[in-house]
């Protein structure tokens, strides 16, 4: 199944579920496509609410951080970043919710997932140690 299918999917389970027995949910899905008779595929990733509502995003957070992360990816984020630049604006991100959270959460995990699968980046308390 497509990322794309798998997103429509989650969405008709969940517009299903709000008429029968809602729920509160918010999800972040992304995923790697590889097309039939391509080498190179696309990254993608989706929004979908609570209310069922779905949007193919760019960049996304959740919760309170999105408060704060949401205007660094909107002022730094570009097409086309590398791995690199995309990590110095996790960095930016993780740096900000360290100054403006009022509980102390020193530890983050970066990981990166791309065609490869998924890889841990950095672990611990420093997200500057990767």
């Amino acid at each position: 199944m497509s990322t794309h299918a798998q997103a429509n999917y989650c969405r008709n389970e969940l517009a299903y579920a709000l008429r029968r027995g809602p729920y509160q949910v918010n999800v972040l899905l992304g995923g790697y496509d590889v097309k039939k008779g391509e080498e190179k595929g696309e990254a993608s990733l989706y929004f979908l609410d609570y209310l069922a509502a779905l949007q193919k995003v760019k960049f996304g957070a959740q919760g309170y951080a999105a408060n704060f992360c949401l205007s660094i990816f909107d002022r730094d984020y570009m097409d086309g970043l590398s791995q690199e630049a995309a990590v110095d604006i996790i960095k930016k991100c993780i740096h900000e919710l360290q100054t403006r959270m009022l509980i102390s959460q020193p530890n983050f995990i970066i990981k990166v997932i791309d065609k490869d699968g998924v890889k841990v980046l950095s672990a611990g308390a420093d997200p500057a140690d990767t």
